[in-house]
């Protein structure tokens, strides 16, 4: 055998310096600068000026903190819609903002002030809300650079902030829309309250724990009835919130519920007792009303009865009980009527539900409905008042020692004989701060509202709002239920807050009438002050310059309760969209995209706020994603440590695997992140490298001269500019959709299996070995110079610093960010034979395996394939789609070693090789020409 010549510097191999090893850690921060300086979001708005607007609008975050994994997903979310929507051609402007007023942050910095022993109530209000700005300017600030970092591109020098004087003025402005047009009322319904905070909440400032609470059954005499055979005898009540018994002010019964008047023992004493017949067993083995002294063990026992009455609820009108305290006189010696009620159920109790007006909701309505008042008997800090009858200046009411069985409530109805049944055994689910984490109770104080019902030209609010979502998309589509139902469903909208850092509720009442002042005058002054110098200007001292000349600041009071923080955020589409301040953006938005919590949330209190002062909603589609669980599915805590801080993951993966992450998984549901997953993520990531190396190395020296037209490629290439189309198609429905996970995944497909597993896999062989004139390569040339140009688009809004990296290896200099959606050329092929063929291949690839792992065939170039005679064909034979020596046709498909000799260059076995080692015809001519010039 004569010595074989080294060929491999004959072999056109890629080259290209893109590296395989990202280091995006150290990489991106560096891209990531480059972008400021250059200001890429100030030349996308320029080169997109006079396009088809997209507007995002931006929920606000709190700013009172870092970002955590949920602001993280949320705002990769926003990016990849905007990146998209501006990859498609059309402006579409990123403004962010954050949420600057209310607990969250007053909270934050009550806590610093607990810990230097200092009162906030002994602060004036203006250094106080002075702390509150700068504190959450501290955030904002921080905040904004963690979101950079996560490649956000927006307009991060010009944010809107709610704590900005034309914001705060604006969102006062909306308030006297409100006011102007008779939306607003003042009254004195039970709210959400937090003792510890000293506030109203609102619904999505309150969570849901399992607790355990003392339950009692309480007595009440009953002193007079129609029916002459409960004069003498027992209500029987049961509740889990014995602090609400002193405010206790009448009964309740279900009109269509069955009622017995049952006289029994209990304690030696004969007693009538009046209790929902479906509930007696129930409620007798917790009140004691049984003769167990000779029962059986397990056997049933039944209680002995002397006498035994039923009644219809309906029967109780007119029936009069007293309080169980009555013995200390004024307000307890009141008398306390038997009230009907449709909400009274026998699910549980006793058929009876003592009235708290103060207290609850059912309460309040059916005592409002029969002239019984709140008394405002506990205070703000959860105490009863100093001049309360019983139990005055105790508390606080949300403590467990003061409802236990050995508490002080308890014990006084004890002495009275009232106690029935006490225990501290009770599960259920109770209603906490968001904030604080403690328990939050019902409290009747003057607050403000706005009225979901009031009849109006156009309809009720309530009617506006659920002909608003009939209008707006929702994506998933199941949004549109869950807001509806709590918007159908909800109470009047609570706007006060008894707290000192927000925007005030600038009104002034008339003392006398108690109306409040609706002039257009004064309320342009008060606006024009907040406008100049924030909500500092709404104090005492200005009062007067504020009502002019026709009015007497004495004659009015000057109200100090400011907004719930919702009315803020949702009033944010005033002054973002409508203010000019932004002249990119415009109103309605396009989009609203958040978290689910934000159905009642932001996107409701935007919806309300917009429809009461516009008639409509402010956006047209309405996005939302679920909430980052752990790797197990549990919900992150700090309790538990399972949290994960994305800053964290950038720091060790680089922020480009996290966006990866974000738009991958099904963010529309409740998802998970932890190492296994991010591992998963990781390799995901080093596959698309790879893809996007290969184009590099493989487009090496590509000049125009080597373009092909589709119509004069070969069917292979054909064919992957038809895949390509249909990608791109479901990438712009994707798009459409907002189906980020089919995006992500079609694209991770198409790279993986179409390009890699497929098409460069069948086109080595021509790349390395064809001559570069040759009509062949340069039609694979062509088809990758194309798909370069898509895919890294296509992954240039997920992985913005590496497709950015990848541009610039080609194109230095130039960002991918400002390009558009790619053309592409129109290539036919027959779909279905390609189906056909691949499947071929697989059945061949999944044949040869076996044999590789045996060591019979070294590697798919040395097997003789033999496929049925039905077989289809493909262009350039079945060999070179196999990657195979031979392919002939008989029974069966079936694989072995193939006899022929190795080409020392290209390495595939053909008949015309002579010998191992030697050349073949085509590979014989591509390197005579190369040694050529140097003969």
């Amino acid at each position: 055998m004569t010595e074989t010549r080294d060929y491999r510097s004959t072999v056109f191999l890629p080259k290209t310096d893109f590296p395989m090893k990202a280091g995006l850690p150290q990489k991106e921060p560096g891209i990531l600068a480059r972008w400021q300086d250059e200001d890429i979001y100030g030349q996308l708005r320029a080169a997109r000026e006079g396009r088809e607007k997209f507007i995002l609008h931006d929920g606000p975050p709190y700013a009172n903190g870092d970002m955590h994994i949920g602001h993280a997903l949320n705002h990769i979310l926003k990016d990849m819609v905007v990146r998209t929507q501006t990859l498609l051609g059309k402006d579409a402007p990123y403004v962010p903002g954050w949420d600057c007023h209310g607990l969250p942050i007053e909270w934050k910095v009550e806590e610093e002030y607990r810990k230097k022993k200092k009162n906030k109530d002994e602060v004036p209000p203006k250094e106080f809300r002075a702390e509150c700005r700068a504190y959450a300017q501290k955030w904002v600030d921080v905040q904004r650079e963690q979101l950079k970092r996560l490649g956000i591109n927006a307009a991060w020098d010009r944010p809107y902030l709610t704590m900005d004087f034309q914001a705060e003025a604006t969102i006062v402005g909306e308030l006297l829309k409100f006011a102007e047009s008779g939306q607003l009322y003042r009254g004195a319904k039970p709210v959400m309250w937090s003792p510890v905070e000293k506030t109203a909440l609102a619904e999505a400032e309150v969570e849901y724990e399992d607790i355990v609470s003392t339950q009692i059954d309480v007595a009440f005499e009953i002193t007079d009835s129609p029916i002459e055979a409960l004069k003498g005898a027992y209500a029987v009540i049961w509740t889990t919130t014995p602090w609400t018994i002193p405010v206790n002010q009448a009964l309740a019964y279900g009109p269509e519920v069955d009622y017995t008047l049952v006289e029994v023992d209990r304690l030696g004493k004969r007693i009538k007792l009046l209790i929902a017949s479906e509930l007696l067993m129930s409620a007798g083995k917790r009140i004691g009303i049984f003769d167990t002294k000779t029962a059986e063990p397990g056997a049933t026992v039944t209680p002995t009865v002397y006498s035994q009455i039923e009644f219809k609820g309906a029967d109780l009108a007119g029936t009069v009980a007293r309080h169980p305290m009555h013995a200390l006189g004024g307000f307890f010696a009141e008398p306390r009527p038997l009230l009907a009620g449709d909400f009274v159920t026998t699910e549980s109790g006793t058929g009876l539900v003592h009235m708290a007006p103060d207290h609850g909701e059912d309460d309040f309505e059916l005592c409002k409905a029969h002239g019984i008042e709140p008394k405002f008997a506990v205070t703000a800090d959860g105490k009863y008042r100093e001049d309360w009858g019983w139990l005055a200046g105790q508390g606080s009411v949300i403590n467990p020692k003061f409802n236990a069985p050995d508490g002080p409530i308890c014990v006084a109805l004890a002495e009275v004989g009232a106690l029935m049944a006490a225990s501290a055994d009770y599960k259920h689910s109770y209603p906490h701060s968001w904030r604080s984490k403690a328990k939050v109770i019902f409290r009747c104080t003057p607050q403000w509202f706005v009225p979901m019902d009031q009849a109006r030209e156009g309809g009720s609010l309530r009617e506006k709002a659920v002909a608003a979502i009939a209008a707006t998309r929702f994506v998933p589509e199941k949004g549109r239920n869950r807001i509806g139902a709590m918007v159908e469903g909800r109470p009047d909208w609570v706007l006060s807050r008894q707290r000192a850092w927000g925007v005030p509720i600038t009104l002034f009442v008339n003392r006398q009438t108690g109306q409040y002042l609706a002039d257009p005058a004064v309320n342009a002054r008060i606006i024009a002050g907040i406008m100049a110098e924030g909500v500092d200007a709404w104090d005492d001292e200005r009062a007067q310059e504020y009502l002019g000349a026709d009015y007497n600041a004495d004659d009015y009071e000057r109200i100090t309760d400011i907004l719930d923080v919702w009315f803020d955020s949702g009033s944010t589409h005033a002054f973002v969209l409508e203010s000019g301040r932004w002249p990119e953006l415009r109103w309605p938005a396009d989009l609203y995209l958040e978290g689910s919590d934000q159905h009642r949330g932001w996107f409701q209190s935007s919806l309300l706020e917009s429809c009461a002062t516009r008639g409509r909603a402010p956006y047209d589609a309405v996005l939302t994603h679920g909430f980052t669980m752990d790797a197990k599915g549990l919900k992150m805590s700090k309790s538990l440590g399972n949290t994960i801080s994305p800053l964290d993951l950038m720091r060790d993966y680089g922020a480009d695997i996290l966006r990866l992450w974000a738009l991958s998984v099904d963010f529309t549901e409740d998802h998970r992140i932890g190492k296994e997953i991010l591992a998963g993520v990781a390799d995901q990531y080093r596959k698309l490298r790879n893809t996007y190396r290969y184009l590099l190395g493989a487009l090496d020296g590509f000049s125009e001269d080597e373009r092909v037209a589709p119509q004069d490629m070969p069917e292979l290439e054909r064919y992957m500019l038809a895949r390509l189309a249909g990608l791109d198609a479901t990438l712009r429905q994707a798009v459409a959709d907002y189906d980020f996970n089919t995006y992500v995944r079609s694209l991770t497909e198409f790279c993986n299996e179409d390009l890699s597993a497929f098409f460069f896999d069948i086109r080595k062989d021509s790349l390395y070995c064809d001559a570069p004139a040759d009509a062949k390569r340069r039609a694979y040339r062509t088809v990758l110079d194309v798909l370069f140009h898509a895919l890294v688009r296509y992954g240039a809004p997920v992985m913005v610093f590496t497709a950015e990296e990848v541009w610039q290896s080609r194109y230095p200099g130039a960002s991918v960010h400002l390009l558009e959606w790619p053309e592409l050329p129109a290539a036919e092929a027959d779909m279905a034979q390609w189906e056909r063929l691949r499947a071929l291949r697989t059945s061949v690839n999944e044949a040869i395996e076996p044999l590789r792992r045996e060591k019979v065939l070294g590697s798919g170039l040395e097997a003789k394939v033999t496929v049925p005679a039905d077989a289809p064909e493909a262009e350039g034979g079945l060999a070179e789609l196999f990657i195979s020596a031979t392919v002939a046709r008989g029974q069966e498909l079936s694989v072995t070693r193939t006899d022929d000799h190795k080409c020392g260059r290209c390495w595939r076995h053909l008949p015309e090789v002579t010998e191992d080692g030697a050349l073949c015809g085509r590979c014989e001519s591509v390197v005579a020409a190369i040694d050529e010039p140097a003969a």
